[in-house]
């Protein structure tokens, strides 16, 4: 499983979730799809991203550069002030790390 970190800085005043709520409804019927939620900064409300959950690498790539994907991206760009960052993660075994204990 991949974790992909999609982040959008927001124009002011901007509503974007109408697109949110489609782009996360046509992922739901993309292979490899897994989950996704959707965050808004605390400290800057302009700030929100997307936590995507997807089988591989390549589902994601599938989904990113499909039709859909880069239609929504196109009615999204309406809503940007810059142009969205796109962050790829693997998750990290911690089976090997232990405890040591602390010391009182």
């Amino acid at each position: 499983m991949i974790k992909i970190i999609v982040g959008y800085e927001l124009k002011e005043g901007a509503d974007i979730q109408p697109v949110l709520l489609k782009l996360r409804s046509y992922a739901l019927t993309f292979p490899g799809f897994i989950s996704v939620e959707h965050i808004r900064s605390v400290k800057d409300t302009s700030i929100v991203a997307l936590l995507y959950n997807w089988e591989g690498l390549e589902n994601w790539e599938a989904w990113q550069s499909s039709k859909i994907s880069q239609q929504m991206l196109q009615e999204a760009k309406g809503f940007l002030a810059s142009e969205p960052r796109i962050t790829a993660y693997t998750i990290m075994p911690t089976s090997a790390w232990t405890y040591t204990g602390i010391e009182k």
